[in-house]
């Protein structure tokens, strides 16, 4: 049986891949992880760049909504100063993700033009209310 692309039996690690992560946070706002490129004996790889990625939650009625963002930084400190912008940017972008979802549900709902043979629709008293299966 040929396949394409990985499998769920081919669980292997990328060695080109591989970073270091470090956690940081306030205990009120959020989250930054640094993901330091590392090399397989674990020292850091210099030629590839630092990612920092916040993490936050919006409270809403239906309960917490977590985020996840990129941060374009170059150091942890700027990545504390640009915390706030980036996490204004994912809340507006799950806005707008769950209002198109939102949009998606209420115009998937379907109602037929009429009512199929077989199945009444004779107004008040006009089968006594009995769907009828086929």
């Amino acid at each position: 049986m040929a396949t394409t692309g990985k499998t769920a039996t081919e669980l292997k690690m990328d060695p080109a891949a591989l970073h270091r992560e470090d956690l940081y946070t306030d205990r009120k706002m959020g989250t930054i992880r640094v993901l330091t490129p590392v090399t397989t004996d674990g020292a850091t790889d210099s030629a590839r760049p630092v990612q920092y990625l916040g993490e936050a939650q919006i409270l809403t009625p239906m309960g917490a909504i977590p985020l996840s963002f990129q941060i374009d930084a170059v150091s942890l400190a700027e990545a504390i100063e640009k915390f706030a912008d980036a996490a204004k940017v994912a809340v507006e972008r799950t806005a707008r993700e769950i209002q198109e979802l939102r949009r998606e549900a209420a115009s998937s709902i379907v109602i037929p033009d009429s009512v199929p043979p077989g199945l009444g629709g004779g107004g008040l008293g006009g089968g006594g209310g009995k769907i009828q299966m086929p």
